[in-house]
């Protein structure tokens, strides 16, 4: 029922994005089997995810097919003249090496071993389906809505203090040397969760069985319910609505890529003012506002912020060296979304509530519904809700009252999380199976 909801899901979005003349994230993913892939890195991911069903010998074999496919294919487009590369040369072995494995569970396995691999596959190409989902829902965003809402948000901001304003000057100040640090950290969030959930994984070769909850489930009803917000509530974020786009970041940084302006690319007529992240906007009536046809309206909640929160709780059950890693993930994450103007420091506070009520209630899901998990998820999608209409209907009191609409949105964020901690996080120890029957005297001599 799941894969037929899944399929049923990606058709839908196929079909409208269709309907705007855009392809789906059927059609982005299956253009990559042969032509130059935009997602390489996200490719060998899904491999690596797929790869943890494998022995280490199999695992030796994919690798090497994946990378000797991906010569070749290089080899014959550069000697067909066609395009080498877009966003990424290699990638399209590693797809391939996913859909041979499909094939060979289907042809050459059978019962649970079969289970097992097409679940491998599955995780696999999950990762990278959930990416195409999203891209395809981004457009749709900026299609469908025509009007945001940032106003309201930057004036909600106020009671926080501006923290985008702030944090955005600190790396204006550092220059390319701290830009493009954290871009590469901003950019590569999806290698971090990889990390944490191989550590997750790591036993399945030799157990035969995928633990009952780990970080890859997670990411993907983040990926799945987040855009669905982002159509109720639009918002471009404040390097857009209040800034220079792509401008200001080309005159700070050496990476080749500089953030697309909302604006327009340079015609002007979209943003309030040229503000972000020098002057933090003035407090006022705030309106809807029209905004272009492609800046997707991607800031509410922060879903940067979601994912980052998730590797950091997945990472606590790790080694030392994981916990670090996911501590510094969430903090450099948490830094490059509001320096590099994508987001509001509400947007992060949203985002937070989100990934611990996800959370809460696919941890309740494995162990089984009770009082408190009901308790903590109701109460969390509570929270939630009333930041969102606080957001849009409040944001001017919140703005000239801050000393007191800053402490209490801190305080329902620390509510959140402390539920969390007191009724839902358990260390990852669980084991991956708990046994049909109990293991007979002196059968493990």
């Amino acid at each position: 029922m799941a894969g037929v909801a899944a399929l049923g899901f990606l058709l839908a979005l196929e079909i409208a994005a269709r309907r705007y003349g855009l392809p789906g994230p059927i059609t982005n993913q299956a253009r990559e089997v042969v032509f130059a892939p935009k997602s390489g890195f996200l490719l060998y991911a899904g491999l690596a995810l797929m790869m943890t069903v494998l022995t280490w010998r199999q695992r030796f074999v994919a690798v090497a097919a994946a990378i000797g496919i991906d010569i070749a294919v290089v080899a014959v487009r550069w000697a067909l003249g066609a395009q080498v590369t877009d966003g990424h040369p290699f990638g399209n072995g590693a797809l391939w090496v996913i859909l041979g494995h499909a094939v060979i569970a289907v042809t050459r396995r059978t019962g649970r071993e079969r289970v097992l691999l097409l679940k491998g596959v599955g995780l696999g190409l999950l990762l990278v389906t959930g990416r195409k989902t999203g891209d395809t829902w981004l457009l749709l965003t900026s299609k469908t809505r025509p009007t945001v809402l940032d106003q309201y948000v930057a004036t909600a901001d106020h009671a926080l203090g501006e923290p985008s304003w702030l944090v955005g000057r600190i790396v204006t100040a550092t220059g390319p040397v701290g830009f493009n640090f954290l871009n590469i950290v901003y950019g590569q969030l999806a290698v971090a969760a990889v990390v944490v959930a191989l550590y997750q994984l790591r036993r399945v070769a030799v157990e035969r069985r995928f633990p009952r909850h780990h970080l890859v489930r997670t990411f993907l009803v983040i990926g799945l319910l987040g855009p669905a917000v982002y159509m109720i509530f639009p918002v471009v974020g404040p390097v857009f609505a209040y800034g220079t786009g792509a401008e200001h970041w080309a005159s700070v940084s050496l990476w080749p890529d500089a953030p697309p302006g909302g604006h327009g690319y340079g015609d002007g007529h979209w943003e309030v003012a040229d503000l972000w992240p020098r002057t933090p906007p003035p407090v006022g009536p705030p309106h809807p506002m029209p905004f272009d046809a492609f800046t997707p309206r991607n800031c509410m909640p922060s879903l940067h912020t979601a994912w980052a929160v998730a590797i950091f709780i997945h990472s606590r059950s790790g080694p030392r060296v994981l916990r670090f890693a996911g501590a510094f993930w969430l903090v450099a994450t948490l830094t490059a979304t509001l320096g590099f103007g994508y987001h509001y420091g509400v947007d992060l506070a949203a985002g937070a509530v989100f990934t611990l009520t996800i959370e809460g209630a696919l941890r309740s899901f494995d162990r089984g519904w009770d009082r408190s998990g009901l308790g903590f998820v109701a109460y969390g999608a509570t929270v939630f809700a009333a930041l969102l209409v606080s957001y849009r209907w409040l944001p001017l009191e919140m703005a000239r009252h801050p000393w007191a609409s800053g402490p209490l949105l801190l305080l329902a964020l620390v509510s959140v999380v402390y539920g969390y901690l007191r009724t839902q996080h358990r260390p990852m120890q669980e084991p991956l199976l708990t046994p049909a029957q109990p293991v007979r005297p002196g059968a493990m001599r």
